[in-house]
């Protein structure tokens, strides 16, 4: 009786879910779809950084106060323009002893010149001795040779005085300014850092066997997460390059893919990727967003077994375009897949029914 008790209430149950769903006992009735590459999508992504081709770090060559500040973090500057300037009152004041000594020593050339031109003439008329010649010749080399030296020094002057300027070496925009009013610099210090927005790459370090898989280059793809379209996010790169040494201690090449100029948004130090092609070998299934069944800490797809019958198995996700998933770990291409899972569960329940 007990026995009999027992096989009514399974008949019930089996009853009750077959009013639940409806040819839920058809296997050949379930959506499935096979897994496999989507050509596409079959890319892997490599972490970088957003980097200035041309980065300048300005920096002093001399000592002296900042007198004068024209620039701030985020300015734009056009190449010549004047960012700051030191006290430069000490080395102006060397200019000018400077120049004031060349016109002395051309002063003096310029009498020993006059001297040595009538000591010839003397010399000439036989009023003087030739030691008495050579004396004022050798007087008005002198002083011809002191005023080249005194010319030469003062050039120096001059030049270093140009030290207490800094300009822009090409229009750019202003990334640092370490210093503030009235501090000192010092040789060596940086004052201004600021790069060419026009100029821009993304370099990453990927293996050697991702490199081979590149080709030409055209289908690399630079991604920039933090930029605001989906059409500036994903670039094609105006050139790629593969630096020709290999990390000692990762065995991996750099890569670097030239930004199309004057992206916007983008700025040296931002996050990027660069998606190179997977090898066939390596690229992984996908299947749809919908199939995915997710449990507490579990992720999983229902895949038909050799019997057609849907079996849960817990798998591993990579990445999404919104109606596809990249399935990493726990499936093989050309499995079937259920893409009603709701289905799949109440066909697994009725199959798992106790007779």
């Amino acid at each position: 009786m007990a026995w009999s008790s027992s096989f009514g209430v399974r008949l019930l149950a089996a009853a009750l879910a077959w009013q639940l769903w409806p040819g839920a006992a058809a296997a050949d009735e379930l959506a499935t779809v096979t897994a496999g590459r989507a050509p596409q999508l079959a890319q892997t992504a490599y972490d970088g950084v957003v980097e200035a081709l041309r980065q300048t770090v300005v920096a002093a060559q001399v000592s002296g106060a900042v007198v004068e500040l024209n620039v701030k973090v985020g300015d734009r500057v056009a190449a010549g323009q004047l960012l700051m300037r030191l006290d430069a009152r000490a080395a102006d004041q060397s200019a000018a002893a400077g120049d004031a000594q060349v016109r002395a020593a051309r002063a003096a050339q310029d009498v020993a010149a006059k001297e040595f031109a009538r000591q010839k003439q003397l010399a000439a008329d036989r009023f003087i001795s030739a030691a008495a010649l050579d004396r004022a010749e050798a007087e008005y080399k002198a002083a011809q040779a002191q005023a080249a030296a005194q010319l030469a020094q003062a050039g120096a002057t001059r030049t270093a005085s140009g030290f207490y300027a800094f300009r822009a070496p090409y229009a750019g925009v202003v990334s640092e300014v370490p210093v503030t009013l009235g501090e000192m610099a010092m040789p060596g210090r940086a004052l201004v850092t600021l790069f060419d927005p026009m100029a821009l790459r993304v370099s990453a370090s990927v293996p050697q066997s991702a490199v081979i898989a590149i080709g030409d280059g055209n289908a690399v793809r630079a991604e920039i997460p933090s930029l605001a379209g989906a059409a500036q996010r994903m670039q094609t790169p105006a050139r790629v390059q593969v630096l020709p040494a290999a990390d000692l201690a990762t065995h991996t090449l750099t890569l670097r893919a030239d930004l199309v100029p004057g992206l916007a948004g983008a700025m040296p130090g931002q996050f990027a990727r660069l998606w190179l092609p997977a090898p066939s070998a390596a690229a992984s299934p996908w299947v749809p967003t919908q199939a995915v069944v997710r449990r507490a800490e579990m992720t999983g797809l229902y895949v038909l077994d050799a019997n057609n019958k849907p079996l849960l198995r817990q798998v591993r996700l990579g990445r999404s375009d919104g109606a596809q998933v990249e399935v990493l770990a726990g499936l093989a291409p050309g499995e079937r897949v259920a893409t009603d899972a709701q289905a799949a569960a109440r066909m697994t329940a009725m199959t798992t029914t106790p007779k």
